[in-house]
């Protein structure tokens, strides 16, 4: 007798019928925010956005877009080295470049930003490493992804159930 010991994830199930559908209820809100990360994300490297979404994705411990971003990142060609170390990437700078590390230091201070706001040298060193357009709209990728994390965790979306359609 042989046994299947891979572990495989459950099968997502919907969105929880008595939760909001934002997109549906609130679709100008929901067109103006797809809007705010289309133009938030204007000349930004499309790895660092991914990076970027997916660490805060981890500190706001949102599953769904986790989950939506990691894959969006491979995708893309980011390895699943980077994807692993991410969470822990001051133990693993070697991994990140100092532009990516500096964008990384400021995700986590804005997404943070009730513990302490975010430090003349957090923003110091993203400064050195964005010129003053770029410095905005990573500022905008960060509060776009924090919205989105919300806006999923308020709305009860699952993981792995992303309909976009990609």
């Amino acid at each position: 007798m042989t046994t299947n010991t891979t572990a495989s994830a459950p099968a997502p199930t919907a969105l929880d019928a008595s939760r909001l559908d934002l997109a549906k209820s609130a679709p100008k809100v929901f067109r103006a925010l797809i809007g705010f990360d289309a133009a938030a994300r204007e000349g930004l490297d499309p790895a660092l956005v991914e990076l970027v979404q997916i660490r805060a994705s981890h500190l706001n411990h949102c599953a769904y877009c986790l989950h939506m971003h990691t894959n969006d990142a491979r995708k893309a060609g980011e390895s699943e080295d980077r994807l692993h170390m991410l969470a822990v990437w001051r133990e693993a700078r070697h991994f990140f470049t100092e532009r990516e590390q500096a964008a990384l230091a400021l995700t986590e201070a804005v997404t943070l930003v009730a513990d302490g706001g975010v430090p003349d040298d957090v923003h110091a060193r993203a400064a050195a490493h964005f010129d003053e357009r770029e410095l905005a709209h990573l500022l905008a990728l960060i509060l776009t992804i924090n919205t989105w994390n919300r806006v999923a965790l308020a709305t009860g979306k699952v993981a792995g159930t992303d309909e976009r359609g990609n």
